[in-house]
């Protein structure tokens, strides 16, 4: 097993790497850029975005215009730079990096990202892993309670569907879960805020933060309490399309191997049903809902919070990478594809392993041979 570990630990490196490579290519094709939206600043043409602009940014805006506006070929190169200083869009060119050439870039920042060190935001006077840092503790709360919420509930109510298919119990559920898959998670999230966060209605649950304002003064048990308080309304909204597709699944899986020969041969014996369900067919079915694992916890931990994140004015990674990608904040944008790349790979190696503690006759050493 030491051996198999190893190999995927070795095999994530050239898989990050051509996830970035493909992402570095795919984005020199990208029209726009960070240049050319610091000219759409200063011409006007992006007035929103002008405040946005910090650091050494702001330093090289404040020089001014060409005083003859002729053509130019390092300007003409950029829509709208026309008029303005052929040095200024040097300078700007420095700043950015992309007076070296794409190679150069990307070999600089795969040798970086190596040694965990993401640079500077383009448009924020901050080092890129600070503005990860700040936003993670939102990201991790949303996706880990909700992925444990979505198995904890999930499980059990897939395993009792299976285990009375066909009765009351499964069909009411099954009804309920269909209705609740069928509404989109940002729709049930507004639906939550009219009803209980002082839309409409009740004004019951806090609308924005991951705490209250008052968060430092409160006692040991009062804190977890107002954290719970502030996420109980995002969890239940990211939590309903993964709830209802994680119980069905489940029940799909044990129905299937509540059917086959081996559950017939264990009855036949005299076992319980509680020791067929658990002793024989619960670590066979909960193989493919372990597999499905990895993709559920990166999908909370970052696209699936994108909406709730942004409805509930939670400031996190998912809304970090949203935002990074419209500004063109290519250090965020490149910084937060490997962090969450890598978290995927690790996940998944670790899911590998948890097959050989659910079903110690899965060897990968001997399948690989």
């Amino acid at each position: 097993m030491t051996a198999y570990i190893l190999r995927r630990i070795l095999l994530m490196i050239p898989t990050l790497l051509g996830i970035l490579f493909v992402s570095f290519v795919v984005i020199q094709f990208a029209p726009g850029g960070p240049v050319e939206r610091v000219i759409a600043q200063l011409t006007g043409e992006d007035v929103s975005a002008t405040q946005r602009i910090s650091g050494g940014g702001s330093e090289v805006a404040r020089r001014g215009v060409a005083p003859g506006g002729a053509a130019d070929p390092v300007s003409s190169k950029y829509r709208g730079a026309q008029g303005l200083d052929p040095e200024f869009i040097k300078e700007l060119e420095r700043q950015f990096g992309f007076d070296k050439p794409a190679h150069e870039r990307f070999l600089l920042m795969v040798w970086n990202f190596a040694r965990f060190d993401f640079g500077k935001s383009y448009f924020r006077d901050t080092r890129v892993i600070d503005l990860i840092i700040e936003k993670m503790p939102v990201s991790i709360s949303l996706g880990l309670w909700m992925t444990l919420l979505t198995y904890l509930i999930s499980i059990p109510l897939g395993i009792a569907k299976a285990v009375r298919d066909g009765s009351r119990l499964d069909v009411w559920s099954s009804g309920a879960i269909v209705i609740g898959y069928a509404v989109p998670g940002f729709l049930f999230a507004i639906l939550l805020i009219v009803l209980f966060a002082g839309g409409s209605f009740f004004s019951i649950f806090p609308l924005r933060g991951l705490t209250s304002d008052n968060f430092s003064m409160l006692s040991w048990y009062e804190k977890p309490i107002d954290y719970f308080w502030h996420l109980t309304l995002p969890l239940i909204s990211m939590a309903l399309g993964a709830f209802a597709t994680m119980t069905l699944l489940t029940k799909n899986s044990f129905l299937d191997e509540i059917r086959k020969q081996y559950v017939v041969t264990a009855r036949m014996k005299g076992l319980s049903e509680r020791r067929v369900l658990y002793g024989h067919v619960f670590r066979n079915a909960m193989l493919i809902i372990i597999a499905g694992f990895p993709g559920a916890f990166i999908h909370a931990f970052f696209t699936g919070s994108l909406l709730i994140e942004t409805i509930f004015s939670l400031d996190g990674l998912g809304l970090l990478g949203f935002e990074s990608v419209l500004n063109r904040d290519y250090p965020v944008v490149f910084a937060t594809l490997y962090i969450f790349s890598l978290v995927g790979l690790v996940v998944n190696l670790v899911s590998d392993l948890t097959y050989t503690w659910v079903d110690p006759r899965i060897d990968f050493e001997t399948r690989e041979a």
